[in-house]
């Protein structure tokens, strides 16, 4: 029995260095902000306020990755947003319709709808949902409610040199460069690539342990 729990104890420890040195060097799990609600829109359906997820720090955030970076605008808040712009490219967006130098970006198929507190009002609204193909892997976008379409403007940036579009998941509550235009690529340094539980914990079986696209 001695020996048995000696076992475990070095397997214990072992375990708790290999976590701690890939927190210091790879990886460190984050909490998404719960008292930013254009943010908490923003980010829908792929994550939500409170979620607490893993972020990847080896090597900087490639192109469809979802990143969190500072807001340009304000240093007390952060942005989260997919990169699907890079140097030289053309993104124009239109509605749910993205297009990057002339190609534009496919859906594959639909996923469940999800509801979202109105940034503004605070009401509920249901959005509709489907996977868009880009970067190489499907991921979530929230389209357009009926009430929003005709607020839907053509938007059109050549991203500059060392720069990167940030695009919301959430294309009818964006924050990303279409407010505040493509921000520098080195102050985008982590990738959003796990999601360990949502602020209901454990217990919310279809939000725990979840790969991020």
């Amino acid at each position: 029995m001695g020996r048995f729990l000696n076992g475990l104890f070095w397997i214990g420890l072992l375990l708790a260095v290999i976590v701690g040195a890939a927190r210091l060097v790879a990886i460190r799990w984050w909490q998404v902000p719960m008292d930013d609600p254009i943010l908490e829109a923003s980010i829908a359906p792929t994550l939500r306020g409170g979620d607490w997820v893993l972020l990847w720090r080896v090597s900087p955030p490639k192109f469809g990755a979802l990143t969190v970076c500072p807001d340009p605008t304000d240093e007390s808040r952060v942005v989260i947003g997919r990169i699907l712009g890079e140097e030289g490219d053309t993104v124009t967006v239109e509605g749910t319709r993205l297009t990057i130098d002339e190609h534009e970006a496919l859906t594959e198929t639909a996923c469940p709808p999800f509801k979202i507190a109105d940034p503004t009002t605070g009401s509920e609204i249901e959005q509709t949902c489907d996977m868009e193909a880009a970067g190489g892997t499907l991921h979530m976008r929230g389209n357009m409610p009926a009430q929003r379409q005709a607020l839907a403007l053509r938007t059109s940036r050549k991203v500059g040199e060392k720069k990167v579009f940030l695009l919301s998941d959430n294309r009818a509550y964006p924050y990303d460069s279409r407010n505040f235009g493509s921000v520098d690529r080195s102050s985008c340094k982590e990738t959003i690539f796990f999601r360990l539980v949502s602020k209901a914990g454990f217990g919310d079986e279809a939000a725990r342990l979840t790969y991020i696209r």
